[in-house]
């Protein structure tokens, strides 16, 4: 006897052997009722940012032999690098920058950011988040107790409808044995609103991104016969009384159709797409094109992108911080960070994306025995530019160490209230927290002075 056939030309069996209960993996989490909404902000810069891209510096990078050099220090502070001008009058950066020296205004450094904690982890939170790691405590791995990061936080007062991700993080994940590292996740908003991590680097040829890759075999004609079959089968189950659930699944069966059959979303993947002089100014390494893909991505309407440089602790440089900076770290962030400020001006999208570099924390003044720095909540240093940010500007200092801020020093929650001020969204919007209670989304404030402007 031949098996029953269901619409889409599938039987029961090859329904079970085909795949469907992966295919029914690939629905993405519906939009949770009851958010609090987000409410309109009030400034000039306030909403903005239609799109933003983080570059994040893994492990911390030295605030001393970057954007804060002591040259009037005594050796084991100033270090071996030597300044250069920048296109900002008066102010000097590492000879190391100088794609990023001649850039200089085109956009703004923070030099006096703050917090009074040392850990990677608990650190990575506050500055991904812009709120301190709840119950934090030394190498404390991510849960769902944590805050969301802010693409999360986006996503969930301003959820989308068009399949794409509200957030992509990029090339790496942050974890090193069993410690995951909190900040990358949606925390207690729920799986629902995770970016998307993508893992891989983009400068290999062969690279490409699973989720968007169909299965083996599978071309987009036989996935809308899938579609067929499983709205066959969600209606058997809504006359099953399954009704609630399965409107659910069907909203987000569609959802990860459309971002499978969207070819705008995977071509913003395809780097190979780039002519090679593009792509050589952006680097020919695992960073640079990492930033033409997020400067793709924003273009492809993807909100936040986050690009991380290198693995965990990548600029955690306990030794030989000088020789690692000078041939390994700093040439491709240069070359990177500056062809992604000419492209996205050049493309006209300056004036809609907030450009952020900054690590979780800075590097202590004096150096140590292993030639390296360790790590140093109490001062570092941001860069910001785009979406109404005032380039040409250095905004506060640090005293004659570089220890502490010598002016008013802003901690994370004040980058986070600046971030979700310039998406238009009100950081002090109510979210609700795993337990159901009402919390503020952010308890920061602005940073004012990048939008009206400061003396170095």
């Amino acid at each position: 006897m031949r098996p029953p056939q269901h619409l889409a030309g599938f039987s029961r069996r090859q329904v079970l052997q085909a795949g469907y209960s992966g295919f029914m993996g690939l629905g993405l989490q519906s939009v949770l009722a009851g958010r609090s909404q987000a409410a309109p902000t009030s400034g000039g810069s306030a909403g903005k940012a239609k799109s933003m891209v983080i570059v994040f510096l893994t492990g911390a990078a030295s605030h001393h032999d970057t954007y804060d050099m002591k040259l009037d220090a005594p050796d084991e502070i100033r270090g071996q690098f030597k300044p250069i001008a920048t296109s900002i009058p008066g102010y000097q950066i590492c000879e190391h920058l100088p794609h990023l020296a001649a850039r200089a205004h085109k956009y703004a450094v923070v030099r006096s950011l703050s917090h009074n904690d040392n850990n990677h982890l608990m650190s990575t939170h506050h500055v991904l988040t812009g709120e301190k790691q709840p119950g934090g405590f030394f190498d404390k791995v991510a849960s769902r107790d944590d805050w969301p990061c802010y693409s999360s936080g986006l996503a969930f007062l301003k959820p989308r409808s068009d399949g794409l991700p509200t957030g992509v993080n990029l090339p790496t994940f942050l974890r090193e044995g069993p410690l995951t590292w909190p900040g990358q996740h949606a925390g207690f908003v729920g799986p629902n609103f995770d970016p998307w991590q993508i893992v891989g680097d983009p400068n290999k040829s062969d690279f490409k991104v699973d989720a968007l890759s169909l299965a083996p075999g599978l071309d987009v004609t036989q996935l809308a016969k899938r579609q067929t079959l499983l709205t066959e089968i969600n209606q058997q189950q809504t006359r099953m009384g399954e009704v609630a659930q399965t409107l659910r699944l069907q909203k987000d069966q569609a959802l990860a159709i459309s971002m499978l059959t969207s070819s705008r979303l995977a071509q913003a993947f395809d780097v190979q797409r780039e002519p090679d002089t593009v792509r050589d100014r952006y680097g020919r390494n695992t960073n640079g094109q990492s930033l033409l893909i997020a400067r793709r991505l924003v273009e492809a309407g993807v909100p936040i992108v986050q690009v991380n440089m290198g693995r965990v602790q990548t600029f955690d440089n306990h030794g030989a911080i000088f020789p690692t900076l000078k041939d390994r770290l700093l040439p491709p962030l240069d070359l990177g960070v500056s062809a992604l400020l000419d492209d996205l001006e050049a493309r006209g999208m300056m004036d809609s994306t907030l450009v952020m570099m900054m690590g979780e924390f800075g590097r202590t003044p004096k150096i140590n025995k292993e030639g390296g720095r360790d790590h140093w909540g109490p001062c570092f240093f941001g860069v910001f530019a785009g979406a109404g940010v005032r380039g040409g500007q250095v905004i506060g200092r640090s005293d004659d160490t570089g220890a502490y801020p010598a002016t008013r020093a802003f901690s994370p929650n004040d980058v986070g209230a600046t971030v979700y001020h310039m998406l238009g969204v009100d950081p002090e919007a109510i979210v609700r927290d795993r337990l159901g209670r009402p919390v503020q989304l952010n308890r920061g404030d602005v940073i004012e002075p990048l939008f009206t402007g400061a003396e170095v």
